[in-house]
């Protein structure tokens, strides 16, 4: 496979599980604890009614990859790509159409998260948000804890109703449409969230103690999810990348402020997967900010490229010819 390859969602979908992903994001953040990853801080620009351009990226400089992953949010929809290249070089390895991509990262990023901060006998979830990724966050939940039931939320009721459904269907998991937050989150050792509230909706009365909560949805600051009377019962806060977090969560940034000390308190997630140390018995709430990250992406786009090539999976495209332009 000389030639770079353009990548499928269908195959994308074949050539890794959510077990598979959550294990490839674990070896990424390890890797960026071991400084052998670089982070590019994401950057977005926002225009109309809630439409967004994103780019993320990272570098592994030890396997000659680097990778960014661009898309555009728009009410009409979106279309995700992962674009690969040797970083030596600077050629082009792949292109990989990334929403399943997305789903895998950002769904198994909150499975590592609750792995090592959740209850390891959370046997019950709270899914708030029934939109593209909560399936995927459901899945990654049942990868890591020996999952048998999930209370779902959405303001929506056929919503609910619907996502509950598909839980069962999919996943074969007893799954509960729920009529109010309260019943939902009600004593549920794990909660996630992932919707596009624009203004917080979760209070600190709707966790139980010792939750865990993954918090995915609001990664851009015109939007929240979570009130100011959620952070100071969390014991533990943690992020994928806490650079981010200050340059993009509104409910991190009121909390915080400008305060470096309380900056220093949100923990990386590649740190706590490095050395083991997650929750701790005396922890009452630990929050998990899942913001997005380049590692994360370059860690699936890497390991989906090599199986695509001992595969022999993917679409060849010619290598872009190189032309001067008419002055």
């Amino acid at each position: 496979m000389n030639n770079p390859r353009w990548i499928s969602e269908a195959e994308v979908c074949s050539l890794l599980s959510m077990e598979e992903a959550i294990a490839a994001l674990e070896a990424g953040l390890r890797k960026k604890a071991a400084g052998k990853a670089r982070n590019m801080v994401k950057t977005h620009v926002a225009w109309g009614e809630g439409h967004t351009l994103h780019a993320i990226g990272a570098v592994f400089e030890d396997e000659h990859l680097v990778g960014t992953k661009t898309w555009a949010h728009t009410e009409g929809g979106a279309t995700p790509l992962f674009i690969l290249y040797d970083s030596s070089t600077g050629k082009l390895l792949c292109v990989i159409e990334a929403f399943a991509l997305g789903q895998l990262r950002t769904g198994g990023v909150s499975g590592v998260a609750a792995k090592f901060l959740s209850s390891p006998d959370a046997s019950e979830m709270a899914m708030i948000g029934t939109g593209k990724q909560a399936l995927a966050q459901v899945a990654a939940i049942k990868a890591v804890r020996k999952l048998k039931r999930v209370k779902v939320f959405s303001p929506t009721p056929e919503n609910r109703k619907k996502f509950a459904e598909k839980v069962k269907e999919k996943l074969g998991l007893e799954a509960i449409a729920c009529e109010s937050l309260e019943e939902a989150t009600k004593d549920s050792p794990i909660v996630t969230v992932a919707t596009r509230a624009r203004e917080p909706f979760l209070s600190s009365r709707h966790f139980a103690k010792g939750a865990h909560v993954n918090a995915v949805g609001a990664i851009t600051p015109e939007r929240s999810e979570l009130s100011q009377d959620v952070f100071p019962r969390a014991t533990l806060l943690s992020a994928d990348s806490p650079p981010q977090v200050r340059k993009l969560s509104r409910e991190f940034q009121d909390f915080l402020g400008q305060d470096e000390t309380a900056w220093n308190s949100v923990r990386p997630l590649s740190e706590i997967v490095s050395n083991g140390k997650g929750r701790k018995p005396s922890d009452d709430l630990s929050l998990f900010k899942a913001m997005g990250m380049g590692i994360s992406d370059l860690s699936l786009a890497a390991e989906i490229h090599r199986r695509a090539l001992s595969k022999n999976l993917g679409h060849p495209f010619p290598h872009p010819v190189k032309a001067e332009p008419r002055f």
